[in-house]
């Protein structure tokens, strides 16, 4: 059984595949899901996030540039923006701490990521974080 962590592996590859232009992603996100073995509770929970983050995709932009600092928006790599576009969603409309949801972020970045990835996406969505409060 997948955990909520492979999860949201899957999310940032679906929303790395919506970044770069393929809006229809959604309609093989099953073939996908089960191609990473992600079934059940967890790609009900998948499913949830990539939908969310889609249906808010101006709100979550917003607040991402919002805070990168001496950064351009369209020039991060599509990996730290989908990561940050998960990790943004899910801070401003989940209901897990915000700790949790930047960690697993982090590790996200760890495996997807450049070697500056992990630091930046902290700082990203800690100042996202701060904003809700």
């Amino acid at each position: 059984m997948a955990t909520r962590h492979q999860a949201r592996m899957a999310v940032v590859s679906l929303l790395y595949a919506y970044d770069l232009g393929n809006q229809s992603i959604a309609d093989f996100s099953d073939e996908i899901m089960e191609e990473k073995k992600i079934r059940n509770k967890q790609r009900d929970f998948a499913m949830d996030l990539f939908r969310g983050v889609v249906d808010h995709l101006v709100l979550i932009d917003e607040a991402v540039v919002k805070h990168l600092k001496d950064w351009d928006f369209d020039r991060l790599g599509s990996i730290e923006r989908a990561t940050l576009r998960l990790g943004a969603y899910e801070i401003m409309f989940g209901e897990l701490d915000t700790a949790v949801i930047i960690n697993e972020a982090i590790e996200v970045a760890k495996a997807f990521g450049s070697e500056q990835s992990p630091k930046f996406i902290n700082g990203v969505l800690d100042a996202i974080s701060k904003d809700k409060v």
